[in-house]
């Protein structure tokens, strides 16, 4: 039986994609193996988001071509973002890579593999065509082993935002039948999955035809055997009230937002095409924490958009201040090709943009340090994923349902299990606690 070997860059939405693929080519016989020496069919699974992960590809397909040299019957393949951005610049720059394919073509990858074996291993192919119909309803993909298991209710984005490359290459939004997405969640329990996150470029405007986003976390949360269910990413514009009162009302879904704002300005938001303003934001914000008991609220942030002056800047520090998110995620702005905003001229310096970022950070850690402070003495439900990452003798780590990190010891081995944890102390973003009871 021939072993695949995947290597996945970007976004959750990738790395579902390349779960996807996997269950695909299991049917043709294919087995996993995460030793890329042994395979026989490697697949680069790709993000466009920004340019320095389209030029790690690049590298890494050129380490990969001593592979090719001592393996002659060695396939290479090439999908998502970028294979759909790039195309055949991809095999016209590297001839050995044998197949690119976008994000829509994935059915047909076995169709691929049996030409190559038919024409040779030094031919190669391009499927990037968009297909506005192509969710992958019906396949079950071959989910990574571990305590959450990510699942997508619906492919590409309608946003269009300035600065994004997304709708451009994965398409239009299409949502996935509800009872698609539900017998995954059912299949996923049965493999004793805890924890279902449910995954779209912005799962709030998620409609079948029949159901809302709203249904469909209701009856997710209802399968038997799930203890929790999340959500990413959402869109501002499209958080409905109806969402937060399921939020609030499921014990299973948690509570735990992940809300980008991208900027505190009107002015930027207005540039970036975000299509909600900073005082719209603040109110929905203050709704969910008023109806959502314990909130943990995130975001994402972009400084040195075109156009960003230090006022425009300031409105984002007073924003991050006056939310006070548990979490943020902030980028500095790097132009993406193909975008809207790739046309406007530049007019914050890279330094400029490395000193708000690093000035950003700083007063969100402070932010999340507070916040994470008053959590000290109280006890946490945690669900137990493991040993801690460094690795510390009997020491383990988990997440609350607002999504804050434990680090607790355990006498026993713990994992895939609900535990009650006294927090005792804070470093940073990283709760620490002890096992309450037994």
């Amino acid at each position: 039986m021939k072993k695949v070997y995947f290597e996945t860059y970007g976004c959750q939405m990738n790395k579902y994609d390349s779960e996807l693929v996997a269950g695909i080519l299991g049917q043709e016989g294919y087995l996993l193996t995460d030793k890329v020496e042994d395979s026989d069919l490697i697949l680069i699974n790709t993000c466009s988001v920004r340019e320095h992960a389209e030029k790690r590809v690049f590298g890494r397909l050129d380490a990969l071509r001593q592979l090719k040299k001592k393996n002659q019957d060695l396939v290479i393949g090439v999908m998502g973002c970028m294979a759909a951005r790039l195309k055949d610049g991809i095999t016209e720059s590297r001839p050995f890579v044998n197949f690119v394919v976008s994000p829509d073509n994935y059915r047909s990858i076995p169709q691929l593999l049996q030409k190559i074996e038919q024409d040779g291993s030094d031919s190669h192919f391009t499927l990037a065509e968009f297909n506005e119909y192509e969710d992958y309803g019906e396949l079950f993909p071959s989910h990574t082993r571990g305590v959450n298991a990510w699942v997508a209710i619906m492919r590409g984005c309608n946003n269009f935002c300035s600065y994004c490359i997304v709708p451009y290459v994965r398409g239009r939004e299409r949502s996935r039948k509800l009872i698609n997405v539900v017998s995954e969640v059912e299949r996923l329990a049965q493999q004793n999955y805890k924890e279902i996150t449910l995954l779209g470029q912005n799962v709030n405007s998620y409609h079948d035809g029949e159901n809302d986003f709203a249904d469909l976390i209701l009856r997710v949360a209802d399968v038997e055997g799930i203890e929790r269910v999340r959500f990413a990413t959402s869109h501002p514009k499209d958080l409905s009230d109806k969402l937060i009162e399921a939020i609030a009302a499921h014990p299973k879904i948690c509570n735990h937002i992940h809300l980008p704002v991208q900027a505190g300005s009107d002015k930027i938001l207005k540039a970036m095409n975000r299509r909600y303003t900073r005082e719209h934001y603040l109110r929905l914000a203050e709704k969910a924490r008023a109806k959502i008991d314990g909130l943990g609220l995130y975001t994402d942030i972009i400084v040195g958009f075109p156009g960003e002056t230090d006022e425009d800047f300031q409105d984002t520090v007073d924003l991050l201040k006056e939310i006070e998110f548990d979490g943020a995620f902030i980028f500095k702005y790097s132009p993406r090709e193909g975008t809207k905003a790739a046309r406007l001229q530049e007019t914050v310096s890279e330094k400029e943009k490395v000193d708000r970022l690093k000035y950003l950070n700083e007063v969100q850690d402070e932010i999340s340090l507070k916040k994470n402070m008053r959590l000290v003495g109280k006890i946490e439900t945690v669900l137990a994923e493991g040993p801690s990452k460094k690795a510390k003798p009997n020491q383990y780590m988990g997440r609350t349902e607002a999504n804050k990190i434990v680090v607790f010891d355990s006498k026993t081995p713990v994992s895939n299990q609900m535990l009650d944890v006294r927090i005792i102390d804070v470093k940073g973003h990283t709760l620490f606690g002890e096992l309450v009871g037994s």
